[in-house]
Formats: structure tokens, C-alpha cells, sequence
């Protein structure tokens, strides 16, 4: 995949990886809605930027939200906002994120979280790319790619939300990628805390590619980080 700049680095060489490259730059050239799929710590996110740098829609924004990540009673309004005095509290019109994604990409993270009674009104919007605000009565349209990850979720939703799923590789299995990620997050760390730069030993190398990185690459750069700090 040619560089682009700021699109973030995605590090590794391994045949899986390239594989899962060449499906976000097919997937970037449509409007399809993609189905990001993997562990947890694969960095979904970072595919999902990746892919929204080298679609059409790259000047415009990338929004993303984690849907396991706001209380149930306010998801709702973070996705489709809220006019002023929908319920208390309501003091101002609020924008929901499908709103703020116009003309570019919504990145819904852990979309597995969204609750069930909630799942109907996602799967009309993505659908037909409308909605109403909560106390509205304005039918709104918007111009958005979406992007999802991993999650159960209803069938029809999640056949909707399915049109090109991507499966990332854990890191286990692309173990020889583990010094190339390692060497890199070294790189970047020793910068950000203005130390020498520091050298990986063969005998760390050996040591980090035999772990079985349950957390994936979340878990390598902690480990990195707090390496160096230490």
C-alpha cells in the first residue's frame, strides 16, 4: 500500500498482514460498509483510519466511537443527537457523531455493546443513511461510510454491517512481525521520553517472539513502554 501522509505506520511484513492491506485498499476504493473482525488490541481503529485515508472520503471526517465505551441511556443521543428539551437535561440542540461523519467516515467501535432495543434504529440508518434526532420529527440525511468491529449482534444487522468484513491476524500469528513492532514502538517511545536511543538484543528478540501476546499489539507496546520506563 503506497504512503500517504498521515496515515498512521502499520508495522509488519507478514503474508497475513499484507493480505488484510490489500483488502482495506479494495474496500477503500468503494463506499462499502466494511466489518472490521479480531481480537482485541489489533488495533481495529488503526485499520479503520487507514481505510478512510485512502477511500475518497479522506477530506473529510473520520469519526469514531466506542460503543461499549458510553452508558446505555446516553448512546442513543451520542449516535443520532437530541433537539433542545427532548428530556431533561436537553438544555441545547445536540449533533450526533452520524451528523459529525457527514461526507466522511463513522468508525463504531465494539458495536456488539450497542443494546438490542437500539440495534433496529442503527440497522435503518445504515440502510438508508437516515434518522431523526431524539425529540425530532425531522427525517435527516446524511452522506457517511461506515466502518464496524466485531461484536454479536442481530443477524439482519449484522449481514447489513457485513458487506466486506476483514479479519486482522492476532500477533501470535504473525510472530515474525513481533521485532519489526518491537524495534518500532522502542523507536517511538525512546522519542517521546527523550532517551538515547536503544538497541533490541537477540536475546529479547528470542524471548519476545516466543510469547503468545494474548493482549496482541496493545500488549507489546505496554510492554515496550514500560521496558523503557523502567
Amino acid at each position: 500500500m503506497a504512503a500517504r501522509q498521515g496515515v498512521p505506520r502499520i508495522v509488519g511484513q507478514d503474508p497475513a498482514l499484507l493480505q488484510v492491506l490489500t483488502n482495506v485498499e479494495r474496500a477503500a476504493a468503494t463506499d462499502a460498509t466494511v466489518l472490521l473482525e479480531g481480537q482485541s488490541g489489533t488495533r481495529k481503529e488503526l485499520f479503520a483510519r487507514t481505510l478512510h485515508a485512502f477511500s475518497r472520503r479522506a477530506d473529510g471526517p473520520f469519526v469514531a466511537i466506542n460503543c461499549a465505551a458510553i452508558p446505555e441511556n446516553l448512546l442513543e443521543s451520542e449516535l443520532f443527537g437530541h433537539e433542545k428539551g427532548a428530556f431533561t437535561g436537553a438544555v441545547a440542540r445536540k449533533l450526533g457523531k452520524f451528523e459529525v461523519a457527514h461526507g466522511g467516515t463513522l468508525f463504531l467501535d465494539e458495536i456488539g455493546d450497542l443494546p438490542e432495543a437500539l440495534q433496529p434504529k442503527i440497522l435503518r440508518a445504515v440502510e438508508t443513511l437516515s434518522f431523526e434526532r431524539i425529540g425530532g420529527t425531522k427525517s435527516l440525511q446524511v452522506d457517511v461510510r461506515l466502518v464496524a468491529a466485531t461484536g454479536a449482534f442481530r443477524e439482519d444487522l449484522f449481514f447489513r454491517l457485513s458487506v466486506f468484513p476483514i479479519q486482522i491476524p492476532p500477533l501470535r500469528e504473525r510472530s515474525a512481525d513481533v521485532p519489526l513492532l518491537a524495534r518500532f514502538f522502542i523507536e517511538r517511545v525512546c522519542a517521546e521520553l527523550e532517551k538515547p536511543p536503544l538497541t533490541l538484543s537477540p536475546a529479547a528478540e528470542d524471548r519476545l517472539t516466543s510469547y503468545s501476546w494474548p493482549g496482541n499489539v496493545r500488549e507489546l507496546q505496554n510492554c515496550i513502554e514500560r521496558a523503557i520506563i523502567l
